[in-house]
């Protein structure tokens, strides 16, 4: 990818200007350059980088925190529009003009990479964000959200500070001695987790690295974390820089169209099949395809399942929306993705829980159609690759099957659109809510948010039996409505990345109500960005489920044999187990001490108007609510696809005896599609 760069000279006029220079330390020039980054993707262009998280400390804060000082956040000094989404212009650094870097102050490294997470995936990837660390720990805390980030394809830009590039004193503190290499520190963990990783030793090093660093982050098939390790020598020492360094740069987000003999092969599947069947994923939403696609199944009337990262690519009521689809999904596509002979992967990675690991697709004669932007994940499953951007690609198809008459058999059609309506009943049977003085069960709480929202709202969530509930019960309204990170799953991610979500929706100026939904355990990993939400006055809607433990894992530990070991939050019991009496954790009273507005619900007719006091809410706002067991109640309908987490071969305990003649049944109808 090469970008274009209006002030780069194209005549012997502009030589002298070509040799003029600025003189700044290497963490002002970063950020300045940082400042003149564009993306532009049909027609429009958007801020790469349009703030920089930061937590400082010995690492970076004379380098990194110094140079955002200079760029527009010294006390009082400059517009105090902390979103970046203005390109707004003020004197900068040796008095000249350029745009302002605005500075957002976190709780915790990990989190603020989140945050940075929700913002780029509520942007289209087309906007991020920077965050900036001190050495040691601090840089160590980015891996886990790095490593969201790239297995999500998100971009976001991580600055740990690193030991001295000079080494005046060694060891210095928090640097890891590695005795069999000098040139190793901690910063090295987030190599395998980053798209793009460099060490900028001297400060010329940083004009080639910066814009590798820019490519990655807005190339669509390679975008995800972006590391630049900063030595804090390094970031404080000054050097002439050649001023077209800081020329605005646009780079282009392609759209890639497909191969000619590519698009013929995929055209030759698709009228050959009866029974096909479109698998949407995260690249659909990525691309901005949800029209494209909805033209194409419109034409084709082929049916659509989604996976987590998919949802909302058709609104929930669209004639071919049937659904997530996998080991969450819904028993639609479920049943379809078994019978289908042609399956039409959208800009998705297939992960075990859209395959049922492996056992799924379980027609013999099925194939496999991969519209992906990356050749990695089209050749995936055997699969006729299409590499193409999701949209360019729905295009390029619908185009090309135009006048060829292909449409699936109306009975395929009246058979699968049947069984969304029989799903839908039993959506309705898990929402349903007979006695309004009942404790609530979490597939109830869902419910009474479905009466609640329209598609303006956006529900954020991770990790815990959420996701599976959501996959399979809730009724997307919008393309952006429904935001589950389950391509890492992160236990903490939903509160920092609803404010990065809020960031991107400008919330000051056109407020959306964001809904973070946590269950206790989540809560207890990550609550630290409740400061940030208040210090904001961003306009969080927090709901806090107590279950008191992890009900997700609780769960699959009864069915593997674990025997629900270790995942209640309960006293300890005169055996020795955690088998007491729940512990009298107040997560409300927490999260009021954290500032947030809270409103405790016991019932459900309690919870209903809470619910609708928090989405009228200016400031943030929690609702807090326990929620009650569905054992004796209407629960969620059951997995409808298998998920491989083996179970012990050899054991004493019937429990686990039992769940491994489950294992071994359900095993041998795995596949491997070749």
């Amino acid at each position: 990818m090469t970008p274009t760069s209006p002030e780069t000279p194209t005549s012997p006029a502009s030589t002298t200007r070509t040799r003029s220079t600025r003189r700044l330390t290497t963490a002002q020039a970063l950020v300045a350059f940082l400042a003149r980054q564009y993306t532009e993707r049909d027609g429009r262009r958007h801020r790469l980088i349009s703030a920089t998280w930061g937590i400082f400390g010995h690492g970076n804060v004379a380098g990194i925190g110094q140079a955002l000082v200079e760029a527009g956040n010294g006390h009082g000094n400059g517009d105090a529009n902390a979103y970046g989404n203005s390109d707004g212009n003020r004197n900068g650094t040796g008095g000249r003009t350029a745009p302002r870097m605005p500075y957002l102050q976190g709780r915790n490294e990990q989190a603020m990479v989140h945050a940075a997470v929700g913002y780029a995936r509520q942007s289209g990837r087309l906007s991020a964000h920077a965050v900036t660390t001190s050495i040691g720990p601090g840089a160590t805390n980015l891996a886990t959200g790095a490593a969201l980030a790239t297995i999500n394809h998100l971009p976001v830009l991580l600055l740990p500070g690193d030991t001295f590039a000079t080494r005046p004193a060694d060891p210095v503190l928090q640097q890891l001695e590695v005795p069999y290499a000098g040139d190793v520190s901690v910063n090295d963990c987030l190599r395998p987790v980053s798209r793009y990783f460099d060490r900028v030793t001297r400060p010329e090093a940083l004009i080639p690295t910066a814009l590798q660093a820019m490519r990655v982050l807005a190339d669509p098939a390679e975008t995800g974390a972006v590391t630049l390790a900063l030595p804090q020598d390094v970031q404080a020492e000054a050097y002439d820089w050649p001023e077209e360094f800081f020329a605005e740069r646009v780079w282009p987000v392609r759209r890639p169209a497909p191969d000619a003999a590519e698009l013929e092969a995929a055209v030759r599947a698709v009228r050959s099949a009866r029974r096909p069947l479109i698998v949407a994923g995260g690249g659909v939403r990525h691309s901005g395809a949800e029209e494209t696609l909805a033209a194409f199944t419109a034409a084709t009337r082929i049916p659509v399942a989604s996976t987590q990262a998919g949802k909302g690519s058709l609104r929930h009521d669209h004639p071919a929306d049937i659904g997530g689809i996998g080991h969450t999904g819904t028993a639609t596509a479920g049943e379809l993705a078994r019978t289908a002979d042609l399956v039409i992967g959208v800009g998705t990675r297939y992960t075990d829980f859209t395959t049922a690991s492996g056992t799924l697709f379980e027609n013999p004669a099925v194939r496999f159609l991969n519209l992906n932007i990356t050749g990695f994940d089209a050749h995936k499953l055997a699969a006729l690759p299409l590499v193409a951007d999701a949209r360019t690609g729905l295009e390029a198809l619908t185009s090309a099957l135009a006048g060829r008459g292909y449409r699936v058999d109306p009975a395929y059609e009246t058979e699968y659109t049947g069984a969304k309506e029989a799903w839908e009943e039993r959506v309705e049977a898990s929402f349903a809510t007979p006695d309004p003085t009942a404790r609530p069960t979490q597939t109830q709480v869902l419910g009474l948010l479905d009466t609640l929202v329209t598609e303006e709202d956006i529900l954020i969530n991770a990790a815990g039996s959420l996701p599976g509930d959501l996959h399979k019960l809730w009724r997307a309204r919008s393309r952006d409505q429904y935001h589950v990170e389950y391509g890492y799953s992160c236990m903490g991610y939903e509160i920092p990345a609803a404010i990065g979500v809020l960031l991107a929706t400008d919330a000051r100026t056109r407020p959306r109500p964001v809904w973070a939904l946590v269950g206790d355990g989540t809560y207890l990993m990550n609550p630290t960005e409740i400061v940030t939400a208040v210090q904001e006055n961003l306009p969080l809607k927090l709901v806090i489920l107590q279950n008191h433990g992890y009900a997700s894992i609780g769960g699959l530990s009864e069915a593997v044999g674990g025997e629900r070991f270790g995942t209640a939050y309960r006293h300890r019991a005169p055996d020795g187990g955690f088998t007491g009496p729940p512990l009298p954790v107040d997560l409300a009273a927490n999260a009021a001490s954290l500032g947030l507005h809270v409103l405790r619900a016991t019932t459900v007719d309690d919870l209903r108007k809470a619910l609708a006091e928090a989405r009228d809410a200016e400031g943030p706002t929690c609702v807090y609510v326990e929620t009650e067991t569905p054992d004796t109640v209407s629960g969620p309908p059951p997995a409808q696809a298998w998920w491989d987490v083996p179970v012990a071969e050899t054991a004493s305990r019937p429990a686990a005896v039992k769940a491994r003649e489950e294992y071994d049944r359900q095993v041998a109808a795995r596949r491997r599609h070749l």
